[in-house]
């Protein structure tokens, strides 16, 4: 896959690969286009040349409401939620594709008592909580849609160390009930945590990529965020 914003070019036959059932990961600093990558996976970003499949169907170029419809969702960078409705209001934004209200109401029920929490928060305003809190809305809001993948930019950013804990428990957690999970992240220490498998993106390339515990310990994962000028 190529990418450009105007003559700059984002990624460089960027593939990589998402099994389904695994967490994954895709590492890199700042500006390396990782970003770019997931507007690519959710329909907001058209590359050049390449193509996005999920279980073999190709969604590039659909409409974002349409692949959230096949099964994609979506916990943004810094959560994006709506600060001035209800914690409830929020959830129930993440079903907007579905008609199914009874269903909607068990899946309500069923993403509480994940994220016991915010039951005890159901009536405040987003706005008003803490950025864990704030980013556990994110995630319970994403699951209302009953995703098959659930793509996460940046789930740990600008959380304190408890809440990133918290959060990385979490995302495991997610997966060990079947969901599938691509990862966007910054802190490579962190994902590689409890990841299966991870590609590292640099200048727009993918230069590394292997089964998280292996990477854990490889020299190269420094080297590639350390090297280089990044361009996107």
């Amino acid at each position: 896959m190529n990418t450009f914003y105007g003559p700059v070019q984002v990624h460089f036959d960027l593939a990589f690969a998402v099994g389904r059932g695994r967490i994954v990961c895709l590492l890199g600093g700042n500006a390396s286009g990782k970003s770019t990558t997931m507007k690519i996976i959710l329909g907001l970003v058209k590359p050049a040349s390449g193509s996005v499949r999920l279980a073999g169907e190709a969604i590039t170029g659909m409409p974002t409401p349409q692949i959230v419809r096949r099964g994609v969702g979506s916990v943004p960078e810094a959560r994006r939620l709506f600060g001035d409705m209800s914690v409830r209001e929020n959830l129930l934004m993440g079903a907007f594709t579905r008609k199914d209200q009874r269903a909607i109401a068990e899946d309500l029920d069923r993403v509480l008592s994940q994220f016991p929490k915010l039951r005890e928060r159901l009536l405040q305003r987003a706005g008003t909580l803490s950025g864990g809190e704030q980013q556990m809305v994110a995630m319970a809001r994403a699951l209302m849609g009953r995703p098959k993948l659930l793509c996460m930019d940046e789930p740990t950013m600008g959380l304190s160390p408890l809440w990133v804990d918290r959060v990385l428990d979490l995302i495991a957690d997610i997966n060990r009930d079947g969901v599938t999970v691509f990862m966007v992240e910054q802190n490579a220490s962190l994902a590689l945590e409890i990841a299966h498998h991870a590609y590292v993106l640099q200048t727009g390339r993918i230069v590394l990529d292997g089964p998280a515990a292996d990477l854990r310990s490889d020299p190269r994962i420094r080297d590639a965020y350390l090297g280089g000028q990044e361009v996107a």
